[in-house]
């Protein structure tokens, strides 16, 4: 399932407040991370209906929560709330069933688990970095690279 492309600027202040407010949070000063200007939703693909979701700060496992900023769109106004909420509990095993990968979003979260949701944006940029690195691991000349007589 590909990832919601759905992204909103954040409202600095909320998030701020929101973070100041949280039992085990980050506090006041320089424990308060540093937030980016724009969330994108990290969910999978959904409908309409459901709101979109971008974790703002994971706590550290004793305190077991973490903070969502979630979003909607109605009448033409984004409208925002902050929730802390549970660590989804799902964990897939691969190849050992000692060792498996989390699921990072929030418990009942809606449809797919993270494991599931691709961001093809993420694996273009992949993609263009492995070129790069086979080109001039091969002698291909990326940027600034010298061609024969130059």
């Amino acid at each position: 399932m590909l990832q919601c492309t759905d992204f909103t600027e954040l409202p600095e202040m909320g998030a701020r407040v929101a973070l100041m407010g949280l039992e085990d949070g980050p506090g006041q000063g320089s424990d308060v991370p540093d937030l980016d200007e724009f969330v994108l939703c990290e969910l999978g693909e959904h409908d309409n209906g459901t709101e979109h979701a971008a974790q703002l700060w994971s706590a550290s496992a004793q305190a077991g929560r973490d903070l969502w900023m979630f979003w909607s769109e109605a009448d033409g106004r984004r409208k925002f709330r902050f929730k802390e909420l549970l660590p989804c509990p799902a964990v897939i095993h691969r190849l050992s069933v000692k060792d498996g990968d989390a699921c990072v979003l929030y418990d009942r979260h809606p449809a797919a688990h993270s494991w599931d949701v691709t961001d093809p944006l993420a694996d273009l940029m992949a993609e263009r970095i492995r070129e790069e690195v086979r080109r001039d691991r091969d002698g291909g000349g990326g940027l600034g690279a010298r061609t024969e007589g130059a």
